[in-house]
């Protein structure tokens, strides 16, 4: 018998997967359980619609993600920090720190853990930090680390 999962079952498959099981199995645990419904033409119908639907929005999701990559690629990001004599920062500035200054500069909502950067900055200068904005897209912009008076 074919069904569609409602949910992701270990060993058998993901949601949204159209499987063959045996009819006992769907009848006696898949069904009742709500776990998968039968694969009738109406639910193939409805069950395609969704993944063009899921499939449109990924991809509006993505081409959004590459316009902000592209206007952010000429971004220069300046933060102020107090420093030593030879220029090495009191502290350090981190992802979260290039996180709040992007959303309160420029406005762009970008998650701390999306900003690779190998290690926090610990000294003047400018640098260039990557920010991971999808999957697909990853913006590099300019971090420039001042001395605060």
């Amino acid at each position: 018998m074919k069904v569609i999962l409602l949910k992701d079952i270990k060993g058998t498959g993901k949601k949204g997967d159209v499987i063959n099981a045996s009819d006992g199995y769907a009848r006696n645990y898949l069904f009742p359980r709500k776990l998968a419904k039968e694969a009738t033409a109406g639910n193939m119908k409805v069950l395609n619609e969704q993944n063009t639907a899921k499939k449109i929005k990924a991809d509006k999701e993505y081409e959004d993600a590459k316009v902000l990559g592209e206007n952010m690629k000429e971004l220069v990001l300046t933060l102020y920090s107090k420093a030593g004599k030879d220029g090495r920062l009191f502290g350090s500035i981190t992802s979260k720190d290039i996180a709040t200054e992007l959303k309160k500069k420029h406005k762009i909502d970008v998650d701390k853990r999306k900003v690779l950067i190998d290690e926090s900055i610990k000294c003047l200068g400018a640098r260039y930090v990557d920010i991971k904005i999808h999957p697909k897209v990853v913006a590099r912009i300019t971090v420039d680390v001042k001395e605060k008076n």
